[in-house]
């Protein structure tokens, strides 16, 4: 044996015997609600031993972890949690792990006691570093959808894709947010065609929370995810409220309104409704160009889930719905009107129609106490019919995703996933006089293998193969890694590779409504990346019963082949081509949250992006992205959670824009964006089934002041409407209200 095999073997020895040995030190345990005679997790309780301020908090499933202060004596354990009991519990010595029971208090005073949790929180159980962003968090912002629920986070950035559609796109790690993987339940849910409008299909009254993870994901999920995941849980229909009703107007008369309605049958079988409606016919044009700020918008979405538990023998659950949307889309300049001027350049138009349909089912089965069994499906139709001018758009898309894992628990501590995928993705898509087809089916088997010592130690390996009709074999190796170093200092490692088909017109809406002709120089690639990522979480105990947490983060993304849109090249143009250089991205973040006192909660975060691409023959910096982003948030709540105030802090460094010399000097723009400062506030009083809110996004109104170029022509060789770096409306004055029977 060489002496370097002996010395790894030694060292090896000497890691596994003092994680062993720290195990001894540490009391786990579980914190349950008893208040039923069933056992429901309880997550966020604090817990401390009595006489002392050393202490932990549970996480969202109500494990926790605590350092013992003596090992030579029995210790009192206090649990403390809203709506619960106080209580002291005796642990004995030696004992390593306990379940603690508490009591619930149904209501205090004839108030009832609202659970006081964080908007957001890291949670220090997975491998793999997730966000999740609570209900709490989610109603802090008026978060009508998806897109608009990460104003107050540090890790997302929210940017307009062009002047005239009112998409929304998202920016993670200094890239685009075709990148990051946008799930519901876990299941696919803005990729292909609804890439464009997506986050616009999900209503904030709808989810239960959203899970951000930034990095390489699961090889479970498939092989996407370069910078991250979007993972978003709806309510669900055993446990969410009989009855959710809100409602929300804005001044500039965008007017919305949701319907959740749940009911339980019986232990074994639930149903839920959604229901969201919203209009906006105002006509706004406030930088006086000509154009609608906003487009008129009107959509109806609705989604009907069932849930059955405990069918075959109390071994399966089960559970499905349907999803239907219609959206309708109409902008372009004040004075359009599509009787008279569409198809002509006589005022310029857009219209975009969009109609989309879902199905979705699971499936759970325990088949004993080490090994089960779970699927899901999903069959998407969606249809757009679009005009950009005198550019026509029209898609079609029908896709199927089916997925099957089965789990299996092996000796302690080792568990293993495994299973296969399938996906089918057919394209039908017409921009004016030309035709693109494509046909993607996509066959994969995956394996991971799972290692956690008691949360002190956790590794996670995967592998999947996937078989892609169009661009052959992709194999996808990733890993995880999560190592607590005392009960306050959590670090993460994670490596993966990433593959991505492009959909060019989805992903580039922006350029249709542009007078730049697309030229695709070559047969387009898939896109392939590597991304290397690691963290550190701190807690520090400074006199209060809270701790002060201080996360930071750098991740690194570089690119194999991407999908080249040039801008620079020639500014009447748009080249597509394989990447011939190099594109990477760095992005380091740190934050820091503490609460002065259980109701007044500060947050802060920056965030630098390194972000470059070859274009034009050169590497420089990527067009539209922040080299830098500051966050600010303040959270105060009074007694029993009657009021609430909340207030965002943005700070949006400069960013590269494309490159305009060779316009008239009128239509001319600078080489970079100014830096900029965003300002958000919400006021909220609850009463014991309503909550009314008011607020204003964007408080000191700033607006990027020319937003399209040769707005005059819009029929012109100039006219772009892509050149997108800042806010478009300005201040927005809100109010809602929510109603809820629980």
């Amino acid at each position: 044996m060489s002496k370097n095999k002996l010395i790894l073997i030694l060292s090896l020895i000497l890691i596994f015997q003092t994680i062993s040995f720290s195990q001894k030190n540490f009391l786990r345990g579980k914190v349950y609600s008893n208040s039923e005679k069933k056992e429901v997790s309880l997550p966020f309780v604090n817990l401390y031993w009595a006489g002392t301020t050393e202490g932990v908090v549970s996480d969202e499933n109500g494990n926790f972890r605590i350092k013992k202060i003596s090992q030579d004596s029995d210790l009192k354990l206090v649990a403390s949690f809203i709506a619960y009991e106080n209580d002291t519990f005796l642990i004995k010595k030696n004992e390593t792990f306990v379940k603690i029971y508490l009591k619930s208090i149904k209501e205090l005073d004839g108030i009832i006691v609202r659970e006081r949790i964080g908007g957001s929180y890291v949670s220090k159980i997975s491998p793999i570093q997730t966000e999740k962003i609570t209900i709490a968090g989610l109603q802090k912002l008026p978060c009508c959808n998806l897109a608009g629920s990460f104003e107050n986070n540090a890790s997302i950035d929210m940017v307009y894709s062009d002047a005239v559609s009112g998409a929304k796109q998202i920016e993670m790690l200094g890239l685009s947010g075709v990148y990051s993987q946008i799930l519901m339940e876990n299941m696919p849910a803005v990729r292909g065609l609804a890439t464009t409008y997506g986050l616009a299909y999900i209503p904030g009254s709808w989810m239960e929370s959203i899970q951000v993870s930034k990095g390489t994901s699961s090889v479970i999920n498939g092989y996407e995810s370069t910078t991250g995941q979007i993972n978003v849980e709806f309510k669900k229909p055993e446990n969410s409220e009989k009855l959710f009703l809100n409602s929300y107007v804005n001044h500039m008369g965008q007017v919305e309104g949701n319907l959740n309605s749940s009911y339980k049958f019986n232990d074994k079988l639930s149903t839920m409704i959604f229901l969201h409606a919203e209009n906006s016919n105002e006509k706004n044009d406030r930088n006086k160009d000509g154009f609608l700020d906003m487009p008129k918008m009107s959509q109806f979405n609705f989604i009907n889930r069932w849930k059955i538990k405990g069918i075959f023998g109390g071994k399966a659950n089960t559970q499905f719905g349907v999803k239907i949307l219609q959206e309708k889309r109409d902008g372009g300049q004040v004075d359009f009107d599509k009787s008279k001027d569409f198809g002509t350049t006589n005022n310029y138009g857009i219209g975009i129609e969009t109609k989309r349909y879902e199905m979705f089912g699971k499936m759970g089965f325990l088949i004993n106490h080490s090994m089960s069994i779970g699927s899901m499906i999903s069959l998407t139709r969606h249809e757009q019919n679009s005009f950009f001018g005198l550019n026509n758009y029209d898609g079609k898309e029908n896709s199927l995703y089916s997925n099957i894992i089965f789990r299996k628990k092996m000796i302690e501590n080792h568990n293993l996933n495994f299973g296969a995928s399938y996906i089918f993705d057919n394209y039908n898509e017409n921009y004016n006089d030309s035709i693109f087809l494509r046909k993607e089916s996509i066959f994969g088997v995956f394996g991971e293998y799972n290692y956690d010592l008691h949360s002190i130690f956790s590794l996670i390996i995967g592998l999947r193969a996937d078989l892609n009709s169009e661009y052959g074999t992709f194999i996808t190796p990733r890993i995880h890694t999560k190592y607590n170093i005392d009960e306050n200092t959590i670090i993460r490692a994670s490596a993966g590779r990433a593959y991505r088909t492009a959909n060019i017109f989805a992903e580039n809406i922006a350029l249709l409504a542009s007078s730049k002709d697309l030229i695709f120089e070559e047969e387009l690639e898939e896109e392939v990346s590597w991304n290397f990522g690691v963290s550190l979480t701190k807690d520090f105990h400074i006199g209060t019963k809270e701790p002060l947490i201080f996360l930071v983060d750098f991740y690194h993304t570089r690119f194999e082949n991407q999908v080249i849109v040039d801008l620079d090249k020639d500014i009447s143009k748009v080249y597509f081509y394989n990447l011939k250089g190099e594109s990477y991205s760095n992005s380091f973040q740190t934050e820091l949250r503490y609460k002065f006192f259980k109701s007044f909660e500060i947050g802060t975060a920056f965030r630098w992006n390194d972000v470059k691409i070859t274009s034009n023959g050169k590497l420089h910096d990527k067009n539209f992205t922040n080299n830098y982003k500051g966050l600010i948030t303040f959270s105060y709540s009074t007694r029993f959670d009657k009021w609430n105030f909340d207030l965002t802090s943005q700070f949006n460094g400069k960013s590269r824009l494309p490159n305009t010399e060779n316009l008239e000097e009128k239509y001319q723009t600078d080489n970079f964006s100014p830096s900029y400062n965003i300002f958000h506030m919400q006021i909220t009083r609850k009463f014991k089934y309503w909550d009314i809110y008011v607020g204003a996004e964007n408080l000191t109104d700033f607006r990027q002041k020319k937003t399209i170029i040769a707005a005059d022509k819009p029929f012109g060789d100039n006219f772009d409407t892509s050149i997108i770096w800042g806010p478009l409306v300005g201040r927005i004055i809100y109010i809602g209200l929510r109603f809820t029977i629980k």
